[in-house]
């Protein structure tokens, strides 16, 4: 009698146990995030679904398939005196066995099929954007806009070597975003230009490889303004965890009015170039240069890193001023030192080297004007 009401009172307490675990387990998932982000796109939204879909299904059928075990197991013990059925074969069970999941899996592919057919379809977009991995940062190219612009991760040296505290969006963080505007169908173009890299942002749910020499393409409708917050996701090399993606998503008016002041600033930038720096301008702007392009590499002390990356004291920097040139612009072949020649404008290139010529001890006492540059490109 009182292994009956034992009994009992744990059929009876069951749901309510199983309630309070699922309800505990909700709250843990929602505090560490562990499920996907519904995202801000009818394509995230629609990937989220997917997964819940078919996420329940598998609850739903891992509850039928240990019921029946548990059941199995309580009700047939050999305790209660039940002994074991002798048997070899039954045609029916073997194909009530395979044809049910059958048709469950073709009932998950009908939905799964349908998402993937939406998700590939980047037809009839209203802008293009071509994206381009380096290591380690994205280039953004606006197809028929005439607009084109680097994104470097702009967390603080001191933050990532450990001398001040993380600020709130530790290594997510980025001196030139992605701008985009909201209800518009963008088409992303993605490719890389040394190794594969992956343009991964989990609201959009789009994650695609960036491959050198071929293009892969995603899409997205953003339909609420906000900053959102990705990362290069393939292994790329050192500074990998240093190549953040941050897109923001502008009203229309908005988007358009950034598209005017980019343009007019690009424009700027180019009138520059047939300007004459004094000294001190160009030393300091390359200090801001060398901090946020070369400091990763060659420390911004100069030092370098041995047996990686050579230092820049008593290096290149204090050779002629055409090698120097060479280097920056066309990088070096066989080494991890990239061709900047497309990357930085070359009133950036003549302050940097300016600044590397002069900066640590080097005491070169030369400048490199921006249009020195210029006639060292085309003359190359």
């Amino acid at each position: 009698m009182l292994k009956r009401a034992r009994r009992l009172w744990a059929w009876l307490l069951a749901p309510a146990v199983l309630m309070t675990s699922y309800q505990a387990m909700a709250e843990e998932v929602e505090r560490w995030k562990f499920n996907m982000v519904e995202g801000v796109t009818p394509v995230s939204r629609e990937i989220y679904g997917l997964h819940m879909q078919m996420f329940w299904w598998c609850v739903a059928i891992s509850v039928v398939v240990f019921g029946i075990m548990l059941y199995s197991m309580i009700m047939h013990r050999k305790s209660r005196g039940v002994k074991a059925a002798n048997f070899h074969e039954s045609t029916a069970l073997e194909i009530v066995w395979t044809a049910i999941p059958l048709a469950i899996l073709i009932a998950m592919a009908f939905p799964a099929t349908k998402s993937l057919i939406n998700l590939y379809d980047a037809s009839e977009a209203e802008i293009d954007v071509v994206i381009t991995g380096y290591q380690w940062r994205w280039r953004y190219d606006y197809l028929d806009e005439d607009l084109s612009f680097f994104s470097n991760m702009s967390t603080p040296r001191d933050q990532i070597e450990g001398f001040e505290p993380f600020g709130p969006h530790y290594l997510l963080e980025v001196d030139e975003p992605l701008v985009i505007p909201v209800d518009t169908k963008v088409r992303f173009l993605i490719t890389a230009a040394d190794v594969i890299h992956s343009w991964w942002v989990p609201a959009f749910g789009v994650k695609k490889d960036a491959i050198p020499g071929f293009i892969n393409e995603s899409w997205a409708i953003v339909e609420e303004p906000g900053i959102y917050r990705g990362q290069c996701a393939e292994l790329c090399g050192r500074d990998h965890a240093f190549m953040p993606i941050v897109v923001e998503a502008l009203p229309k008016e908005e988007y358009q009015a950034w598209l005017q002041e980019k343009r007019a600033e690009q424009e700027a930038v180019r009138q520059l170039t047939e300007q004459t720096f004094e000294f001190e301008e160009l030393y300091d702007r390359g200090r801001q240069v060398h901090t946020q392009w070369c400091a990763a590499c060659h420390r911004p002390d100069g030092t370098g890193v041995s047996g990686i990356f050579p230092a820049l004291i008593g290096g290149m920097a204090v050779g002629p001023v055409e090698d120097h040139l060479n280097i920056v612009v066309n990088g070096s072949r066989g080494t991890a030192m990239q061709a900047f020649g497309d990357q930085l404008s070359e009133v950036d290139i003549a302050a940097v080297v300016t600044y590397q010529r002069n900066a640590w001890g080097n005491n070169m006492g030369d400048s490199v004007q921006p249009i020195d540059v210029f006639n060292f490109k085309q003359n190359d």
